[in-house]
């Protein structure tokens, strides 16, 4: 099974708050959610990784300013 992230854990992750999250998985070039639980989307993990890792330097840009 592949591991998965929801919105805490994707903020956790990138050392985001859960509002800059909410900015960041609405983007076109964020991964598509695979699934919509109760708890809300959820992302499998190795693609916020790979996101992340192409990005480094603009995740907390709006956070920023």
């Amino acid at each position: 099974m592949d591991e998965v992230m929801a919105a805490a854990e994707i903020a956790d992750y990138l050392g985001v708050t859960r509002q800059r999250v909410a900015v960041l998985v609405d983007r076109a070039d964020f991964p598509e959610p695979v699934a919509h639980l109760s708890v809300g989307r959820i992302w499998r993990s190795s693609d916020v990784r790979r996101w992340a890792a192409q990005r480094p330097s603009r995740i907390q840009e709006d956070e920023q300013q």
